[in-house]
């Protein structure tokens, strides 16, 4: 069986690709190469960012687990509206990421034993993880917003746990870090 794409979903899927392998790879480079990327000088508010981050990963989870009881409960608008909540925070917390990545040295996490282990397990996880949830997010909302349920809930079965995880243990990531992040 041939599967032909209409000319508005091959747009959007391409768009889609282009930006699930653009903004990773970005990321990646600011990780990797922190000294190439940042800026000259830090301002002030930079500090702030991670408790931002966490603010916005925290108000994510919050709105992904609203979005999946208005759907079992047959609110398709509030389901709509909180999932493009979600999906908008996690964009704010990806240009702001990016942001204090340029803007600030890397911080060191200081823990020792158990607990770094199990933060790092924790970091590579929520890091590995992350990668997938910008394509299935975006595919998501598309499936949904086309009325394609059927697409939408085969692509939802993935996308639902793995943001939600990525969203709580990004406040985890946070509250690890809290105690070695500068003053």
């Amino acid at each position: 069986m041939s599967i032909t794409l209409k000319k508005q979903d091959r747009i959007v899927i391409l768009l889609i690709t282009i930006l699930s392998i653009v903004v990773p790879l970005a990321v990646a480079l600011l990780m990797l190469f922190p000294e190439f990327f940042s800026l000259k000088s830090t301002f002030p508010q930079a500090k702030k960012l991670p408790a931002f981050h966490a603010i916005l990963n925290g108000t994510t989870a919050v709105l992904l687990i609203l979005g999946g009881l208005f759907i079992s409960k047959k609110k398709i608008q509030l389901h709509r509206a909180v999932m493009v909540g979600a999906f908008g925070l996690s964009a704010i917390f990806l240009v702001s990421y990016v942001i204090s990545k340029i803007s600030n040295p890397p911080v060191p996490f200081g823990g020792e034993g158990l607990i770094r282990t199990v933060y790092f397990f924790i970091l590579v996880s929520h890091i590995v993880l992350s990668v997938p949830v910008l394509p299935l997010a975006m595919l998501s909302i598309y499936r949904g917003s086309t009325m394609e349920i059927s697409k939408h809930k085969a692509l939802v079965k993935y996308t639902y746990p793995i943001w939600l995880y990525v969203a709580i243990t990004g406040v985890l990531v946070y509250v690890l870090m809290t105690p070695y992040y500068p003053a």
